[in-house]
């Protein structure tokens, strides 16, 4: 009996740590152990409102940041230097919505700041992806031809290569696809490019850089979804 006390607390004793680490009223949507990063929220309304970050002990408030509660689209979390300053920067990315044709997601980035005593995180302002490419951008859609220029680059896309129905927009339409990722160390949006409520050309690609204490456009690119015709040579 005395035995089976001993074995009982050491478990109690491992199990209650876990425990500890909840925040009252609020549930773990993502984690990422390796930098001890810990993001809660609270499911108002059918989405996940009022977060809370804990990192290294410290706890930030984000009472207005939405994410889709479906698991498959739970706030990814990125540790990487994308400023090039040597030190790891602390990127959030949230999915506000998704459905046939949308996936519209927002992204956050933090600094972390080390001190001599602790470490302390900020938040970085990022440039709206369709506000930039509102700025950049311009576009063009006939029956037959749809055309993206960004700066002294065209991009054209024959339609009919494409396969898309010609139930087409007025023009190219930027807002139902919003995607951010980090790649080679390099903070990116991907904007869909739209021509018919099913047709997609392809993306957008802003490649962010930190300017004038903000994470701004460095550059664009366009890259063409393939053809069914491509497609199929892939495959052989």
């Amino acid at each position: 009996m005395k035995r089976y006390v001993v074995i009982v607390a050491v478990f109690l004793l491992f199990i209650t740590p876990a425990k500890a680490d909840m925040i009252e009223g609020y549930k773990i949507i993502s984690k990422s152990s390796e930098e001890s990063i810990v993001v809660y929220a609270r499911k108002i309304n059918d989405v996940y409102q009022d977060f809370k970050i804990e990192y290294n002990g410290a706890v930030l408030s984000r009472p207005f940041w939405i994410n889709d509660t479906n698991p498959a689209f739970s706030p990814k979390i990125i540790c990487e230097d994308i400023n090039d300053d040597d030190k790891k920067d602390l990127i959030i990315i949230l999915t506000k919505g998704y459905g046939t044709g949308v996936l519209e997601q927002e992204a956050h980035v933090f600094h972390i700041e080390k001190k001599t005593i602790g470490k302390e995180i900020m938040e970085v302002l990022v440039d709206n992806p369709l506000a930039i490419i509102k700025k950049t951008v311009r576009t063009t859609l006939t029956k037959t031809e749809a055309q993206i220029s960004i700066d002294d680059r065209h991009f054209t896309m024959d339609i009919e290569r494409l396969g898309i129905n010609p139930n087409l927009f007025d023009n190219i339409y930027f807002g139902n696809i919003i995607t951010f990722e980090v790649s080679d160390n390099r903070f990116i949006a991907k904007i869909g490019a739209q021509i018919s409520p099913a047709g997609f050309i392809g993306d957008v690609l802003i490649v962010y850089e930190y300017r004038d204490e903000m994470y701004q456009a460095s550059h664009l690119n366009f890259v063409e979804v393939s053809s069914p015709e491509n497609e199929k040579q892939d495959h052989h």
